[in-house]
This record gives C-alpha cells, sequence and structure tokens, in this order.
C-alpha cells in the first residue's frame, strides 16, 4: 500500500480522537460541568469559546511548524495537549479553573484538527487531494458518532473526576503510537515516489485535474473570501455543535440527547463519505454554497417550528452540512493554491476562521440567556449562514475576473 494512505488512515484515528474529544466533546463538557456545578450555561460556554481563541492564535504556527518539521513533533505536541486538558476538567472546583483546561485542549485542536491534518496530508496527493483529504477528516464523524456517547458513559460510569481522567489517558494511548510511527515520513519523495505513488522520481509526475488558480492578483480574493465564509459558517456550526445537548435536552432527554448528537455524527459521516466520492470532479466552492443554504434552511426551521420531528430532521440535515463544510476548507485552498507551502497558506485562512467561529458558544450562550431561548439565536444564526455563502459565491466571481 502506498504510504500516503496509510497517513490517511492515521489522520482519520486522529481527527476521531480530536473531534470526539475537541468540538463534540464540548457539548458534554458543558452539560456536565453546569450539572455539577451549578454554574451559568453562559459562563462555561465563555471557557469553551477560550479553547477555540487560543486554536486560532495558533493555527498558523501549526502550519508553519509542519511545513518546516514534518507533522510527527507537532502532532505529538498536540496530542499531549489535548489529553491532558480533558483529564483535568473534571478536577476543577472554580470557573476560573476551567480556563488553563481550555487553554490546553485548543492547543491540541490546533495542532489535531482541520490544519494539522490536512497539511499533513496535502504532500502525499495530487489527483485525489479532494478523496484524501475527506477520508482523512471522515474520522471528525466517528468521534462524534462514538466520542460523545462515550464521554456520556465514563461520566456516568466514574463520575465526572475519574471520568475525565480515563478518557484522557485512553485518548493518550491511541494518538501517541500511532502519530510516532504512521507520520515519521513527511512526503513521498522521501520513499523515491511522486504524489499519490503511481510513478518512481524518474518518471513525469502526474498531471492534477485541477490545477491551481491562484495569482499574485487573486490570491487575496481567493484566501479571504474563503476565510470569512468558512469563518462565518463554521462559527454558527460550532455554536450549534456545543449547544446541541442542552438544545436537545428539553425535549428528548439528557440520553435522547446525547443519542440525537451521535445520529447527527452519523449524517456527517454520510456527508464526508459522499464528499469523498464527487469532490474531485466537482467546482467545491459552488458545492460549499448549496451546502450552506441546506445549513441555514435547518437552523431556521428549528427557529420557526421548535418541536421533536423538527428537531430530528433540522439535526440531521445540519449534521450533513457539517461533514461538507468542515471539510471544504482546506480543500478549496488546496485546489485553488497548490500544496507547495499548503500549511502555511491554510494556516494563516485558519487562524482567521478560528478567531471568529470562536465566538459561536459564547454567543449563542448570551442569546439564549438574554432571550430566555434557543430560538431567537437560531434564527441568526440561519441569516449568518446565508451570508457566509453570499461571500462565498462572490469571491469566486471576482477572483475569476481578475
Amino acid at each position: 500500500m502506498f504510504h500516503g494512505w496509510r497517513v490517511v488512515t492515521a489522520c482519520f484515528v486522529i481527527a476521531a480522537v480530536a473531534w470526539g474529544l475537541g468540538t463534540f466533546g464540548a457539548s458534554v463538557y458543558l452539560q456536565a460541568v453546569t450539572a455539577a456545578h451549578g454554574w451559568p450555561i453562559a459562563d462555561v460556554a465563555f471557557a469553551i469559546t477560550l479553547f477555540y481563541l487560543v486554536s486560532a492564535f495558533t493555527q498558523g504556527s501549526v502550519g508553519r511548524g509542519i511545513d518546516r518539521w514534518g507533522s510527527r513533533p507537532v502532532l505529538l505536541v498536540g496530542a499531549v495537549s489535548m489529553t491532558v486538558g480533558v483529564a483535568a476538567i473534571g478536577q476543577v472546583t472554580a470557573r476560573w479553573q476551567l480556563y488553563p483546561c481550555f487553554v490546553l485542549i485548543g492547543l491540541g485542536w490546533a495542532a489535531l484538527s482541520t490544519t494539522g491534518i490536512a497539511a499533513t496530508v496535502a504532500p502525499w496527493f495530487e489527483r485525489h487531494q479532494g478523496r484524501s483529504m475527506a477520508l482523512a477528516i471522515m474520522g471528525a464523524s466517528v468521534g462524534a458518532i462514538v466520542g460523545v456517547p462515550a464521554l456520556q458513559l465514563a461520566i456516568r460510569y466514574f463520575g465526572l473526576e475519574r471520568g475525565m481522567l480515563v478518557v484522557g489517558a485512553v485518548g493518550a494511548v491511541l494518538l501517541l503510537p500511532l502519530i510516532a510511527r504512521v507520520l515519521r515520513f513527511r512526503r513521498p519523495e522521501e520513499i523515491g515516489l511522486h504524489r499519490d505513488g503511481h510513478a518512481a522520481l524518474d518518471a513525469p509526475a502526474p498531471v492534477p485535474d485541477f490545477a491551481p488558480i491562484a495569482t499574485a492578483a487573486n490570491r487575496p480574493i481567493l484566501l479571504w473570501s474563503a476565510a470569512a465564509s468558512f469563518a462565518l459558517g463554521l462559527s454558527m456550526q460550532i455554536g450549534f455543535i456545543t449547544h446541541h445537548v442542552t438544545l436537545a435536552e428539553p425535549l428528548l432527554g439528557i440520553e435522547g440527547a446525547g443519542f440525537l448528537v451521535s445520529a447527527t455524527g452519523g449524517s456527517a459521516f454520510i456527508g464526508r463519505l459522499i464528499l469523498a466520492r464527487i469532490v474531485d470532479g466537482v467546482a467545491v466552492r459552488n458545492l460549499a454554497c448549496l451546502v450552506m443554504i441546506a445549513q441555514a434552511g435547518a437552523l431556521l426551521s428549528l427557529a420557526l417550528w421548535p418541536t421533536t420531528p423538527v428537531l430530528i430532521g433540522a439535526s440531521l440535515v445540519y449534521g450533513y452540512g457539517i461533514g461538507h463544510i468542515t471539510t471544504l476548507g482546506p480543500i478549496v485552498v488546496r485546489r485553488e493554491f497548490g500544496a507547495a507551502s499548503f500549511g502555511a497558506t491554510y494556516g494563516l485562512a485558519a487562524s482567521a476562521i478560528q478567531l471568529t467561529s470562536a465566538f459561536g458558544p459564547a454567543a449563542i450562550g448570551v442569546l439564549r440567556d438574554t432571550f430566555g431561548g434557543y430560538r431567537p439565536g437560531l434564527a441568526i444564526a440561519s441569516a449568518l449562514t446565508l451570508a457566509a455563502c453570499i461571500v462565498m459565491f462572490t469571491g469566486g466571481r471576482l477572483a475569476s475576473r481578475t
């Protein structure tokens, strides 16, 4: 087997653990910590926002670090940071102690999430650039399907304090040996192959189906329109994911809410699976716009008709979009800019995306506490998701004319 596919498989597992303990785990931490200590939802949501802010300010460093030193040292540091931070959540006794926990998780998230995975996979593929990234990030859906029920089970069986220690230890055991062994090579040239593993270095390199379109004139438009669009879309997405358990609990109960989050992760998995099959042959900006429209409709339906059937249906539709939007960001940049210095290029965009999306959980939390419910916040999130679609579409058209 071409080693690049082993890299994709390792990144799949890394994504499953990172999203399970990070983005999707945040909804469990929000519910469990507020229930255990009686702290306001907005206060805990602000601590979770710090996790995304720390990640935002370190995304660029992660990309540059991978370009310079390779993925293995960067992702090893991230794995240690995230698992220690998760284990520490159960030990807090005061609200301020949540902040160092989520700082550690934020540092780990920066290394183990989209930027780290995309920069790890990018040097290994050309014709399969979209498929390889989609398959690697597909592990995020497994993190939602398995991670949320596993966290809830650990907390219910061991209690918050011991349960978080167990979860952190299991995460470290899964990640550290895998990263150390599989990510020992940085690019295919180190094993005498071209990208995609199709030919030896003395043969012509494969010609990509889509050549990069970035030029000196249109680079800023391409990069920042993609960054702004995904920043808006993902801020609403992260806010929704963080509050999903709390949003669903009144209608479904805590266990039912956990199952719905898992089903939403399953829908995201299907979305990523379909994306992996089609992405290398479609216009990725147009695809992102269509998915954002569907997500905006799902959020608006939840705001207008907060019933159990609508909650379930809208969550599944929104989850399908999660499977696309979290994956399409690096694919758009990789398609338009190429593989050279991809880590630094996407890391710059990812910093802006993470910096904006970091406020998603806190914004939804403040709107919920201000209005006494989630409906106004969901309506606003729907409008901002449509705005993200407009930015994506307009940026592509302007760049084509430059």
